[in-house]
């Protein structure tokens, strides 16, 4: 579609005060006021006939199919011109629908050497983007008319959850031998496989010395044990609104999604069967654990699945739910949030049953905002209230831990850098002392 710029509008009204300065010095003059505003829209008719035509453009657009969330992606947009045209300034923008950021205006110049057009966007949230049409304006020559082009597109972008698997030097278990459990564990525990003999020599436990063997071999011998594979691994996601709060530009849901896909690529790498359970005011999914590492594709879609909710968790249903769908012991790694005793005790009632069959890890993240109060340089009395209520705040948080860490569940609350290190460390800890 052509039309006038603001610039035309100015030059057609600037004729009509010249008309008048004209009629009233001589009215004899009053037909010559015709011939400015004749004269304007001939400029403007000319800069409309040297404005390239829509069909001297081609246009190509590539875009990513997947993003992780939180990153940023580039929309590239090629220009090429057909004709010989002298080369003119060209702007571009996307108008798309989903969780991103409103991407800016870009510019560029087509004519002669194809142009290639970079849109920059942020993934803020989980879910599909659909690029609805690009939107082009280019002007004449004179920059009296522009052409504006919409191409419809109605392509998508899935923002998966983030899987970033650099875990950095912190997690020192994660060799292949911790990982697949072929260093030989001495240590008794539950669900223990016995792996072979050895000779028994000073400083191995006594306990584990067989009698039987020893008497036919004539010697003593020990046996030894190996971390056991083929465990079950829930993922339990809180999606209630508490967990949309936003850390580091990211939801708390959204950290505890990439936390939860590493720990389940490690766990599918140990040979354990992994799933996803997800629930707030109701149950909103459940993934069957499986195993294997292609089960990661199906547990990292399973994931970009959940929604964010803004009702209220409900833990005595979420977790009565998971504990009856699972069949036999499992690692059930619990991502929620709390913030008021009420909340706590309905929380700590349901960990209880949780833990008598299951090995629960309880997975919260620290709020800065609150290690930030209370840490605060106190220069003035409202700092020093604050730093007070934080302080208070946090006391009654541990105090929550550390009722839940007697009841046998195993606490990971962490700043958001350290969740990912300190779950899978836990989580291999688990496994090497076999209380799975």
């Amino acid at each position: 579609m052509i039309r006038p710029t603001p610039r035309a509008v100015l030059l057609f009204s600037l004729g009509i005060p010249v008309a008048l300065l004209m009629v009233v010095w001589n009215p004899a003059l009053w037909p010559f006021s015709f011939d400015l505003s004749l004269l304007a829209l001939v400029v403007i008719a000319v800069d409309a006939l040297l404005i390239p035509p829509r069909r001297s453009l081609v246009v190509d657009l590539q875009a990513p199919r997947r993003l992780p969330v939180g990153n940023e992606g580039q929309i590239e947009v090629t220009l090429r011109s057909t004709g010989s045209a002298r080369p003119l300034r060209i702007e571009a923008v996307v108008d798309l629908d989903g969780p991103l950021e409103t991407p800016p205006m870009v510019a560029g110049h087509f004519g002669g050497a194809p142009e290639r057009l970079s849109i920059p966007f942020t993934a803020l949230r989980r879910g599909v983007v659909t690029l609805e049409a690009l939107w082009l304006r280019w002007r004449g020559p004179l920059g009296l008319v522009e052409w504006r082009l919409k191409e419809g597109l109605d392509r998508k972008i899935e923002i998966l959850p983030a899987a970033r698997m650099s875990f950095g030097p912190a997690i020192q278990a994660l060799s292949k031998s911790a990982i697949y459990g072929t260093k030989t564990q001495n240590q008794k525990g539950e669900g223990t496989e016995f792996d072979t003999l050895r000779e028994h020599v000073p400083g191995l436990d006594s306990r584990m010395i067989d009698w039987k063997q020893s008497a036919r071999h004539r010697k003593l011998l020990s046996k030894e044990f190996r971390i056991e594979r083929n465990h079950q691994i829930v993922l339990a996601f809180d999606t209630g609104h508490l967990m949309l709060e936003p850390i580091d530009g990211l939801a708390r849901l959204d950290h505890a999604i990439e936390a939860g896909l590493m720990l389940g690529w490690t766990g599918l790498r140990a040979g354990d069967l992994v799933g996803s359970f997800g629930f707030d005011a109701t149950i909103r999914h459940y993934l069957e654990p499986g195993r294997g590492s292609t089960y990661y594709a199906r547990l990292q879609r399973s994931a970009a699945q959940l929604a964010y909710h803004t009702e209220e968790t409900n833990f005595t249903l979420g977790l009565a739910e998971l504990n009856a769908r699972l069949k036999r012991r499992a690692l059930v790694v619990l991502f929620t949030e709390f913030v008021d005793s009420v909340m706590a005790e309905l929380l700590i009632e349901s960990l209880k049953r949780m833990a008598n069959r299951h090995a629960v890890i309880f997975v919260t993240l620290q709020d800065p905002l609150t290690t930030r109060l209370v840490n605060a340089e106190p220069q003035d009395f409202t700092i020093v209230a604050e730093a007070v209520v934080a302080h208070d705040f946090a006391r009654e948080r541990a105090i929550v831990m550390e009722r839940i860490a007697r009841l046998g569940v195993h606490c990971v609350d962490v700043p958001v850098g350290g969740l990912s290190v300190a779950l899978l460390n836990r989580y291999l800890q688990i496994k090497q002392e076999g209380l799975l």
